[in-house]
């Protein structure tokens, strides 16, 4: 919806971990996964190229696992001097403890962390921007809870059927 690049990958899809989620896949439509064989994308060249290929020297990243494969790519983006922002509540681990000290190790080695709703907000900026106003507003209200039920009610008393 804002026209940020994508990389997406998955890991040993024939022997270990499966195919990208459908969830996700149907988030992405047109984004075909890298599949590489190792748990750090960086350390696959043609998921690592693909990240560089984008000119980006700010990464988003999310992803399983928080402590292998999300941990490890952070780690490497950042000793080759990219900003990494980590979307923590978009990563899931085994545990919530084991998931938190990822986290913690992250941004110890200088992630910034962050959630979804963060950086959606943050790309919108300002509910006037018609570009990407309904696809940011649907994404709220179907997936933020009370706030994207606050969004909902504002708008039937605004603009009532």
């Amino acid at each position: 919806m804002f026209g940020l690049p994508v990389v997406a990958s998955t890991s040993a899809t024939k022997v270990y971990s499966g195919p990208l989620m459908p969830a996700i896949k149907s988030a992405l439509p047109g984004i075909e996964p890298i599949d590489r064989r190792s748990m750090n994308v960086w350390e696959d060249d043609k998921a690592r190229e693909a990240v560089l290929a984008t000119g980006r020297r700010r990464l988003i990243v999310s992803g399983l696992l928080s402590e292998a494969c999300v941990t490890f790519a952070v780690l490497s983006a950042l000793s080759a001097g990219l900003e990494v922002y980590v979307v923590g509540d978009a990563c899931g681990g085994l545990t919530t403890a084991s998931h938190e000290l990822a986290l913690s190790r992250m941004q110890a080695a200088g992630a910034r962390l962050t959630s979804w709703i963060q950086v959606l907000l943050e790309m919108q900026r300002d509910w006037t921007r018609h570009e990407t106003y309904d696809g940011a507003r649907a994404i709220v209200e179907s997936h933020a809870g009370g706030y994207g039920i606050g969004l909902a009610y504002a708008r039937d008393m605004i603009h009532p059927a």
